[in-house]
């Protein structure tokens, strides 16, 4: 292997040549106490910037193996150490300037979720892989071989003796994150033995700061537990932990406007990731198969059987083999229900306000107005008894103005002021005060037994400088939390609401990427054999599995299957 110093000669070597010059630095290099890879370099200092990466072995790291030896152990100190190195990072980056991104350094920037990413492995015997970007220094478009030296020689060792070697400072920081991890992990466990959908631990902090602010509300109204839904966990670091557990069935949150219903439905929609210390949701914890459904007006449908809700339409669609490029309201949330079932969820989170009105409930006066035979639609409030007795999936819905699910709840919470009230029996006794019919429960309840295939349409490899082949590449393209684009088709996410890092949507169009290239998309496949294909191979290979051309770079998050499944539903091909 190469070494520092025919590093720093083979930099001398370029000085003021052309950018593209930069490529024949491309290798690894043995950096004394490390490893550095220089994996692609841009094309010139104005495109993306090149990607990097560093091998730091388990005796110069030093971190002791109880801090890895579990998955949600490993996935906790690999966000340590990516927090820690983006720190750094952020200190030194531009110190050397130049034309473009010239000095940049740069890696993934975490939310407040702690996620799988790409961006850091450590591996079983404790060496350290991080990726990171880097803006190779130039002036205008030729290389600037000096300071390209120092950011090289110089600046990046200083960030990974800061981030990625253990001291006092970084093992008790690690420690805290995988004490934290470890009484994440109990409360996922116990929530199965407790028959329980969530946990939202007392003192919880649910409000944030704005509407699009991840950070708390400050001064807000620590969360806690109605007396009669307050549990006890004994967690292996904070001990006895007490707060509210949502048992599995069907729980309807109430309250007036502006009381805190759709802050705690937020808190356990994300409640199904992990969240740093600080952020107040730390012990909100839900069943990680958990789904956010709601209308989605316009989303396409492929393929769907969504008879359990909208039968025989007018125009004499088939509602069994349901599909469609532009859904109403109420057959995309049909879709999304059955979707979700696809997915495997075991808990289904609704929001009034999100959803269709039609596909949620009908009331009596409209039924003798407009008569069964008439309607289409088997509303959500008929079904959704039958979804947890006989298919075992909860349901936990905010109601702000209609009171027909009242009758079928096991349990309704009102919020006021932010504060949580069990007023379950107080349902029940002005139900019977007031004698209010029971909501009728539809007959034929019977979930879709048919594996659904899936054909995508329209992704197509381009040729790179019109040559073909070895050569021609898919084209992949992401705006944020907002749609990617694979070859000549696109998916809009924006409405798949537990997507809660851009990091995710550019690891969902690598995967769409990657099933088109192993022809997995053929429609001979079944989406859940898809999403386990696409699963199986990170397991196998780590994030190179997912990677175009072999070689992982920092910038991917890990979905959950759910949004997997998600992505692959809503694919809409070009024109």
């Amino acid at each position: 292997m190469k070494t520092d110093r025919d590093l720093a000669r083979q930099l001398a070597s370029i000085e003021r040549r052309g950018y593209p010059a930069y490529k024949s630095l491309r290798g690894s290099y043995d950096m004394g106490g490390f490893t550095l890879s220089i994996d692609h370099v841009q094309g010139d200092p104005f495109a993306a910037p090149s990607q990097l990466s560093v091998v730091v072995p388990a005796r110069t790291a030093g971190f002791p193996r109880p801090l890895f030896d579990a998955p949600h152990r490993k996935v906790a100190l690999e966000d340590v150490l990516i927090r820690r190195f983006a720190q750094a990072a952020s200190r030194v980056s531009f110190k050397v300037g130049g034309s473009g991104k010239s000095g940049l350094l740069a890696t993934s920037r975490p939310g407040p979720e702690v996620l799988a990413r790409s961006a850091c492995e450590v591996s079983r015997d404790g060496s350290i892989t991080l990726r990171f970007e880097a803006g190779l220094p130039a002036h205008g478009r030729t290389v600037d071989a000096r300071a390209c030296e120092r950011m090289l020689l110089d600046l990046v060792p200083r960030c990974v003796d800061e981030a990625l070697v253990c001291d006092d400072r970084s093992l008790a920081m690690a420690q805290r994150a995988v004490d934290l991890a470890d009484d994440q992990q109990a409360v996922r466990d116990e929530l199965g033995r407790l028959g329980l959908v969530a946990f939202v631990a007392d003192g919880s902090v649910l409000p944030r700061a704005t509407g699009v602010s991840a950070k708390p509300l400050k001064g807000a109204r620590p969360f806690a537990a109605p007396a009669s839904m307050r549990v006890s966990i004994d967690l292996p670091h904070r001990g006895p932990t007490s707060g509210m557990g949502i048992a599995r069935g069907i729980t309807l949150i109430v309250g007036g406007g502006y009381h805190g219903k759709s802050t705690l439905l937020r808190a356990l929609q994300d409640g199904v990731y992990n969240h740093v210390a600080g952020d107040g949701r730390e012990l909100v914890i839900t069943d990680a198969t958990a789904v956010k459904l709601r209308a989605e007006d316009g989303r396409p449908v492929h393929d769907t059987d969504i008879s359990l809700f909208i039968g025989d339409l007018p125009d004499g669609r088939d509602t069994h083999r349901f599909s469609t490029e532009d859904a109403s309201g109420s057959t995309s949330q049909a879709a999304g229900v059955i979707e979700a079932l696809e997915a495997g969820a075991h808990a289904l989170l609704v929001d009034e306000d999100t959803s269709a009105t039609n596909f949620m409930v009908r009331d009596a006066l409209m039924e003798a107005v407009v008569s069964g035979e008439h309607e289409p639609i088997t509303p959500f409030v008929e079904r959704v008894r039958d979804l947890w007795e006989q298919a075992g999936v909860s349901c936990v819905i905010v109601a702000g103005s209609s009171g027909a699910f009242f009758s079928v709840a096991d349990a309704v919470i009102q919020m006021d002021r932010y504060e949580a009230h069990d007023i379950t029996e107080r349902v029940r006794r002005v139900c019977e005060d007031l004698q209010a019919p029971q909501t009728p429960r539809a007959a034929g309840f019977v979930l879709p037994q048919r594996e659904r295939r899936v054909r995508i349409f329209g992704i197509k490899p381009q040729a790179r400088g019109g040559r073909r082949g070895s050569d021609a590449r898919i084209k992949v393209r992401v705006r944020g939390l907002d749609e990617f684009s694979v070859g000549g088709g696109s998916v809009d996410v924006r409405l798949v609401e537990q997507l809660v890092d851009e990091e995710q949507t550019s690891a969902l169009a690598q995967c769409v990427r990657c099933a088109a290239a192993r022809g997995l998309l053929d429609g001979a496949h079944t989406v859940g054999d898809i999403v386990a294909a696409l699963y199986a191979m990170i397991d196998e290979r780590g994030w190179s599995a997912w990677s175009e051309h072999g070689d992982a770079s920092c910038g991917l998050a890990l979905p959950r299957p759910q949004e997997l499944f998600a992505a692959l539903n809503r694919w809409r091909a070009a024109g």
